[in-house]
């Protein structure tokens, strides 16, 4: 028998897991949120801010690439987006929509941007075209817009009755000329409607000739009218000859179930991409490959490229939501012993909490788990067992969601930050809260298109191994080994295997080595070192940074620091090395010993820097970091060294190190497997 592929293997898992789902009678819904950046991502819009110059260009730009060589026919249109507390405006998102049964949403295609033009010579037979389209005889106002003087702006007043497209007279007696608000945004956000008379016809559409091109702002319509206005344009824009133009306003709902639609929007530092539900891992999975050919084709990827050696993820998230095709055939609503048992499952496993997520994890992070932001137990308990005892088959969306919403935050209150959050399932205080959707926030955008539809097709597995088997395991006290034995590589490693093993005794084997892979990516080496038989490895591992009290700042203001100032790592030898060699760091002996996942370790937690404000300000940074290797008798073997802001140990002189001492690296406590440089 030939051997298997990755990609035979993947198929035949997604395959699995949905034969899981029809045997159940559920179908399950799959978005997700992966962030991508350019290969030169400086400047703030691509490491702090949401908005920045270049972000709407590349959004753009990977539109065009998606209709290009995926979705043909497929309509960009951008629009207002979401509002957020400290900014003035609202963000913007280009929504692509394409019909699900591969027609063309419009039989129109715009140049390639390097054929930026004005098409003023055109404008006027498009004012014709469309008002012949629209069966007006007149109507079109010319607006003035005082931001740009040198653009060119017609407003046609138009809606719909239910029958025909009517116009009005919105220019009468005194009033010369139409002049657009100061306000920042499209020339269709900008017309004076407070100004028109009560019954005056409040919608309209915008011609805006621009020196990139055609700017054409749509009203709001419903579905019907919408699709309509969109065939009279695209038939006008094909009669007038316009090139080059770009559509605006407001996407109205699917009320005829018709599209896919894809959203690009701005978040701090990266573009995010907001996928359609898949109904599939399949489904997910090309739209991952779709993404990382197009990003490739503008500049764009799902990683930071620091160095030759040393790619990181691009600090934005790849969200994972999981609902139904509609709310009528929402599973979640009426299983609720099938939510509690994905919750009780994810507690007992915290390697689906950190093996995936960014290097900012625990209380302060963006995905804390309901064990990490003080609530006890005994209220998750009670809450689960609730659920647990609620009448299968019976819609009980109000009482998860009430029930769980409150539990599952971040410290602070914030539905929204948690590792698994309720804030999109059936939360009615805000517009979008009544989706249905379980959000599982601890997963990262990774730099490979396969790993990411790995991940989904990992939460799929489990999501049909919980409906199926269902887990009924009372929750567990971590302790101190939560962030402890948990945020260090091989001990994580350990636990999930153990999630491996449970999907491949359900029937749901997946590929092990392409999750080893992530590992790897996840908790680089800094250091591999051998002497004869005896070897030594050092990776990366993972720290809660916290979150400082509220300090003052210029302005009148006051903001909340995270203190990243403390690093991890993890040193595994094997029986070679702790049976002929010892370890110092900064001239201390770290001793290694019974170690989950490895025939001897320790980890180690040392200060980096010492940034105002951060915690215990008077002990000095440990960097650079000197690590020495010695025989039994304390004789120097090999020593290295990692410098501030650097990824690996380089090589230097035994005579340029810490006297080895007869300290000790110690532990707070006895059963950590951690030890602390800043304890003296």
């Amino acid at each position: 028998m030939p051997k298997l592929t990755k990609r035979d293997t993947f198929a035949k898992a997604a395959d699995s897991v949905a034969a899981c789902f029809r045997r159940m009678g559920v179908q399950l819904t799959i978005g997700g949120e992966p962030s991508y950046v350019p290969e030169d991502f400086s400047g703030p819009e691509w490491n702090i801010t949401a908005i920045g110059p270049t972000k709407l260009r590349y959004a753009y730009a990977l539109a065009d690439a998606l209709i290009e060589k995926f979705l043909p026919g497929a309509l960009a249109i951008l629009s207002p987006g979401k509002s957020y507390p400290g900014e003035t405006n609202p963000r913007w998102a280009i929504h692509l929509l394409s019909n699900r049964d591969g027609t063309p949403v419009i039989g129109w295609t715009r140049e390639p941007s390097e054929t930026n033009r004005k098409e003023t010579a055109r404008l006027a037979a498009l004012r014709r075209a469309l008002a012949t389209r629209f069966s007006l005889r007149t109507g079109w106002l010319r607006a003035r817009d005082g931001l740009q003087s040198n653009a060119e702006t017609w407003v046609l007043p138009l809606d719909h009755d239910g029958t025909k497209w009517i116009t009005d007279r919105w220019l009468t007696g005194e009033n010369k000329e139409l002049m657009l608000t100061n306000a920042e945004g499209p020339a269709g956000l900008r017309l004076p409607l407070g100004t028109l008379p009560p019954e005056a016809i409040r919608r309209a559409l915008v011609l805006e000739n621009k020196e990139d091109g055609l700017h054409i702002f749509l009203p709001p319509l419903i579905q019907q009218p919408f699709l309509e206005m969109v065939q009279h344009l695209s038939g006008s824009l094909v009669e007038a000859g316009v090139k080059r133009c770009f559509f605006e306003g407001y996407v109205p709902d699917d009320e005829a179930k018709l599209w896919s639609k894809l959203s690009l929007t701005p978040d701090p530092g990266v573009l995010e991409i907001n996928l359609p539900p898949c109904h599939s891992v399949h489904e997910y999975a090309r739209w991952m490959e779709r993404l990382e050919i197009c990003g490739t084709a503008v500049g764009l990827r799902s990683f930071k490229q620091q160095a030759p050696d040393e790619i990181l993820g691009t600090g934005g998230g790849n969200h994972l939501l999981f609902g139904g095709p509609s709310l009528q055939e929402n599973a979640f609503f009426t299983h609720p012993e099938w939510v509690t048992s994905i919750l009780r499952y994810w507690q007992h496993h915290p390697s689906l909490s950190y093996l995936f997520t960014g290097s900012y994890v625990g209380a302060s992070s963006q995905a804390p788990r309901p064990d990490e932001c003080s609530r006890e137990l005994y209220d998750l308990e009670m809450a689960y067992q609730f659920l647990e005892n609620l009448e299968e088959g019976q819609d009980n969306r109000y009482l998860i969601s009430e029930t769980l919403r409150h539990l599952h935050i971040d410290r602070s209150g914030n539905t929204h930050r948690s590792e698994a959050s309720f804030d999109k399932f059936w939360n009615t205080a805000w517009e979008g809260g009544c989706r249905g959707l379980i959000e599982f926030r601890a997963i990262e955008t990774l730099p490979h298109a396969a790993w990411m539809s790995s991940v989904a097709l990992l939460w799929s597995a489990l999501a049909a191994f919980l409906l199926e088997k269902g887990f009924h395991e009372a929750l567990i006290e971590h302790g101190t080994k939560l962030n402890d034995h948990y945020f260090l590589p091989s001990p994580l490693w350990e636990d999930f295997k153990m999630v491996l093993g449970d999907l491949k005794n359900a029937g749901l084997a997946l590929d092990e080595a392409t999750y080893r892979a992530i590992w790897e990516y996840r908790f680089p080496e800094m250091l591999k070192a051998k002497h004869g038989e005896a070897t030594l490895i050092v990776r990366k591992a993972l720290e809660s940074w916290p979150l400082l009290c509220e300090t003052p700042l210029e302005g009148g203001t006051t903001s909340r620091f995270v203190d990243t100032s403390i690093e991890r790592l993890e040193f595994t030898g094997n029986r070679a090395f702790l049976e002929n060699c010892r370890i110092f760091v900064q001239g201390r002996e770290l001793k290694l010993g019974r170690y989950p996942g490895a025939e001897a370790g320790a980890g180690l937690r040392y200060r980096r820097s010492a940034l105002y404000p951060s915690l215990h300000p008077g002990i000095a940074p440990h960097s650079p970091l000197t690590v020495t290797i010695a025989d039994r008798h304390k004789k120097p073997l090999a020593s290295c060294r990692l410098q501030p802001n650097q990824r690996l140990f380089e090589p230097c002189s035994h005579d340029d190190v810490p006297t080895l001492d007869g300290a000790r690296c110690k532990k707070l406590r006895p059963e950590l497997l951690t030890c602390d440089l800043r304890l003296t």
